[in-house]
């Protein structure tokens, strides 16, 4: 089986990372869909460098994983319910932040759209504080 996590480097996508980590069953591989803010990066590292230092770090925990950047083209949620039905996950995982109705409305919410089209359970993560 799999668990597809859904990662921004933030306190939303820690707790979603620390959530998934603790769901993990044995055997399980952990599909992280990945998106770097160009600022993150800073010029030092390409996206495709992140993405292997991630999956690195996660191998070193024992976890089998594959890391998806997303491209600025990508939306998020297509993605992580796409991913989600490929794979046939077991469950996927979010961080959640709190945002206004009117920031909802304006920007989107990406964990809304997984939440109405993933094909399986998914488990939201708040950052504490």
């Amino acid at each position: 089986m799999t668990v597809v996590l859904g990662y921004v480097r933030t306190d939303e996508g820690q707790a979603a990372l620390a959530t998934a980590l603790d769901l993990l069953q044995d055997g399980e591989r952990l599909v992280v869909i990945n998106k770097s803010e160009p600022d993150e990066l800073a010029g030092e590292f390409s996206e495709e460098q992140e993405a292997d230092a991630f999956r690195d770090h996660l191998g070193d925990l024992g976890v089998d994983a594959e890391v998806v950047t997303l491209t600025a083209a990508d939306e998020p949620a297509d993605v992580i319910v796409s991913q989600a039905v490929a794979s046939a996950a077991r469950l996927v995982v979010i961080g959640m932040r709190r945002r206004s109705p009117v920031g909802k409305m304006l920007l989107g919410s990406t964990a809304q759209e997984v939440l109405f089209n993933a094909p399986c359970p998914v488990v939201t993560a708040r950052a504490q504080g």
